[in-house]
């Protein structure tokens, strides 16, 4: 991705980034957001649209974290190599939502939204075979979910 040796100060950034995720609040909609599984636009948008619930607040704290972080790293702030060795849940997340993003983007009349975390997680072809991937872990993850709820 980039050219530059990372540096003691993105190292910094990049535990400092990890400690924030394990505020109380965060864990719990990091783990909401991990279940969270949307088949539909309509299934993502009853959650992103249901404002004042504990989902649309866990989605809205989630993304935008990792839209400050994307941010970060289409800035120059953070060494994307690091981010790319050290940031796999930026993928996991961004992969559940990105079949819906263009869509999100029109009816919200957002442009700009995820705009930073799409340019990361589809900025080049090994990003994009590294979402291909995710998405590909979460359809079978998804599937085990649905047979043990089965049982």
């Amino acid at each position: 991705m980039s050219n530059s040796q990372p540096t003691y100060e993105d190292a910094r950034l990049v535990l400092k980034l990890y400690d924030l995720r394990r505020e109380a609040v965060m864990r719990q909609a990091r783990d909401f957001v991990g279940m969270f599984s949307p088949s539909t636009f309509e299934e993502l948008m009853a959650v992103v649209g249901a404002f004042g619930t504990k989902e649309n607040a866990y989605v809205r704290q989630v993304f935008g974290y990792w839209e400050m972080v994307a941010s970060l790293i289409v800035h120059g702030t953070l060494n994307a190599d690091l981010a790319e060795d050290t940031l796999g849940e930026m993928y996991f997340v961004y992969a559940k939502i990105q079949p819906f993003v263009k869509q999100m983007r029109q009816v919200m009349k957002s442009p700009e939204f995820l705009q930073n975390l799409e340019k990361i997680v589809e900025g080049s072809a090994e990003s994009r075979e590294r979402l291909a991937r995710m998405q590909e872990r979460q359809a079978e993850f998804a599937k085990m979910r649905a047979a043990a709820a089965a049982k």
